[in-house]
C-alpha cells in the first residue's frame, strides 16, 4: 500500500498538472476614461498560458448583443467550452476578452445622458454595472478595454494580433469599430449583426437595393429601434451614414487604407437576414474582401453557440499566426 504522504504528493501533482491543462476564464474590472466610470470585462485565458510564462497571446474581443452583458458569450454561448474545441484542433490558441457594453451600441452617442438620469431609470442591471458618466462605448472598447488587457496579460500587442467579434448589436460593434479603428484590429466577425439600419428594402433582399437618404426615411428602416438610433446618432443623416458599415468600408477604401479582414454570418430565418445580405452586396460592389455565410437557424443562443467555432477558428488563422 502506498504511503500516505506519497499519496497525497501524488494527488497534488496530479491536481498541479490538471490546472496548468485547463483554460480559465475569470472576471476583471478596470476604470474606464472614455466611460468615467468601472467596468467589468471577462477573460477567457488558454490552456498554455499558466504553462508558458514567456509566451505571447493574439487576442479576439467578443462584443455582447442588446440587453446582453460581459458573461453571456461564456454563460449562454459556452464560448470558452468553443474555443478549447477549436484550439485543440489546431486553430492558433488566443486570449477572449468580453467586455460590458451596456446597451451602448458601441458607439458615442449623440445625446450624452447624465449618470443622475440613468441612475434614476430601472434597468436589468443595478446603476453602477449599467450607468455611465460619458456615453462613449467606441473609445472604450478600442482604447480603454484593449489598453487594459495589454498592460495586464502577455499580448501580442500589435493590430495584426488583435481582432474582434459579436452578435447582433455586438456584430454591428465589432465591424463598425474594425472598420473605424483600423489601426486597433485586423480582424471583425459578425453573428447576426445589425448590419445596414439604413437598408429600406425590398423584403427579401433583392438588387437594386433602396437605402434611407434623409432622417424620415431612416426612421421608417429603423423600426422599433428608432428611439435608440435617435439617442444614438440624432437627427443628422450624415451622422447615420457615418455609422453605416459600408460607408466606413467606402471611406477606407477611397483612402487606400489598409482594411481589416471581415465575417459575416447571419441564420436563414433571421429577422436581420436582409441587412446582412446588403452589406454583403455592399462590400462586394466595393471590392472588399470578405468572408459570408448562411446558415440554418434564427436570432438565437442555439444559433450562436453552434456558430461560433467558425468565427474562432476564422480569427484565430487571422491573427494568430
Amino acid at each position: 500500500m502506498m504511503p500516505r504522504l506519497a499519496l497525497v504528493a501524488l494527488i497534488i501533482a496530479a491536481a498541479g498538472a490538471q490546472a496548468q491543462t485547463t483554460s480559465r476564464v475569470h472576471e476583471d474590472a478596470f476604470f474606464s476614461d472614455a466611460l468615467g466610470v468601472r467596468k467589468h470585462v471577462v477573460v477567457y485565458l488558454p490552456r498554455s498560458y499558466d504553462r508558458d510564462a514567456n509566451r505571447r497571446y493574439p487576442v479576439a474581443y467578443y462584443l455582447h448583443g442588446l440587453s446582453g452583458s460581459e458573461t453571456d458569450w461564456v454563460s449562454k454561448g459556452s464560448i470558452d467550452v468553443s474555443a478549447d474545441s477549436v484550439f485543440a484542433a489546431g486553430t492558433p490558441e488566443m486570449i477572449l476578452v468580453m467586455p460590458d457594453g451596456d446597451d451602448g451600441w458601441y458607439t458615442t452617442w449623440a445625446e450624452q445622458v447624465p449618470f443622475r438620469t440613468c441612475a434614476d431609470t430601472l434597468h436589468s442591471e443595478s446603476p453602477d454595472r449599467y450607468c455611465v458618466e460619458h456615453e462613449r462605448y467606441d473609445d472604450y472598447v478600442a482604447r480603454d478595454v484593449v489598453r487594459y488587457i495589454d498592460g495586464h496579460y502577455r499580448t501580442r500587442a500589435d493590430r495584426a494580433h488583435r481582432g474582434i467579434g459579436g452578435l447582433s448589436m455586438g456584430g454591428y460593434g465589432a465591424t463598425i469599430l474594425a472598420l473605424r479603428y483600423p489601426d486597433v484590429f485586423a480582424a471583425a466577425a459578425s453573428h447576426s449583426g445589425v448590419l445596414a439600419t439604413l437598408y429600406a428594402g425590398p423584403h427579401p433582399f433583392a438588387a437594386p437595393a433602396k437605402y434611407a437618404t434623409t432622417v424620415d426615411e431612416a426612421r421608417l428602416a429603423a423600426g422599433g429601434l428608432l428611439p435608440r438610433y435617435q439617442r444614438f446618432w440624432g437627427n443628422d443623416i450624415q451622422r447615420w451614414r457615418d455609422a453605416d458599415p459600408a460607408h466606413a468600408a467606402e471611406v477606407l477604401v477611397r483612402r487606400g487604407a489598409a482594411l481589416p479582414a471581415l465575417f459575416i454570418d447571419c441564420g436563414q430565418d433571421d429577422g436581420l437576414v436582409d441587412q446582412n445580405r446588403a452589406l454583403h452586396a455592399e462590400l462586394t460592389r466595393l471590392g472588399v474582401a470578405h468572408s459570408y455565410a448562411e446558415w440554418p437557424g434564427a436570432h438565437t443562443w442555439r444559433y450562436w453557440s453552434t456558430h461560433v467555432k467558425e468565427s474562432l477558428a476564422w480569427m484565430g488563422e487571422r491573427i494568430g499566426r
